[in-house]
């Protein structure tokens, strides 16, 4: 008997889905950089170019299962430099980044392949472990504090207010605890809500959520 072995199947792009995670692995790719200001310090944003190819190349493999001939062919790249950026080691990129002010004078004009698709793979585990880039984060929680604002949830913006510029993601109650320390959600005082939080928190509106929980649970 012969099994004739076929591949996986053609997985569908949804293109808006595609955009958004390729912008945060790319965002993510910037910050592993040092951010824009970095960038520009180093006179390095010639590099933004090849860090969004690699993203689009990095999250075409690892979410759709696309071939190399199918990312070239999308992307706009050689199959070659699809499979260069495939194979790049995210170690030897993340050594490198420690050393900025030396791969900024190897790398001056632009990324080259292997680096783009090391960092770009690095970006795209982390942001798939939950750590998106703080500029995404920032954005949210500044439109977080907006729609709290305009839904008249004092208890939501006096958390947001609170905790503005805390690192996400938050793994416990630590700094949430000293940040809101004696204030008062729904009655109950915040270090009494915040111990029955589920963590990792990834995103103000995931922790805004996580306190609606659990005021709802202590409700009950």
């Amino acid at each position: 008997m012969v099994i004739e072995i076929t591949g996986l199947p053609p997985t569908e792009i949804n293109e808006k889905d595609l955009e958004h995670l390729v912008g945060r692995v790319f965002f993510k790719s910037i910050d592993l950089l040092g951010g824009l200001n970095k960038l520009t310090e180093f006179r390095t944003l010639t590099w933004l170019p090849s860090l969004a190819r690699s993203a689009y190349v990095i999250v075409l493999r690892e979410e759709y299962l696309k071939t190399e001939e199918e990312i070239a062919e999308k992307v706009g790249l050689t199959k070659n430099t699809v499979r260069n950026i495939l194979r790049a080691d995210p170690t030897l990129a993340m050594e490198k980044i420690k050393k900025m002010e030396e791969l900024a004078k190897e790398e001056v004009k632009e990324l080259r392949v292997h680096t783009a698709g090391g960092i770009a793979k690095l970006a795209y585990k982390m942001v798939k472990e939950g750590s998106d880039a703080e500029t995404l984060i920032h954005y949210c929680s500044i439109t977080a504090t907006e729609v709290a604002q305009a839904l008249e949830v004092p208890w939501a913006y006096t958390v947001l207010k609170h905790i503005k510029g805390i690192k996400y993601p938050i793994q416990d109650t630590t700094e949430l605890k000293e940040r809101l320390k004696g204030v008062k959600i729904k009655n109950y005082s915040a270090e009494e809500v915040l111990d029955k939080v589920h963590y990792p928190i990834r995103m103000p509106a995931q922790l805004l959520h996580e306190i609606k929980l659990a005021i709802s649970g202590m409700n009950s």
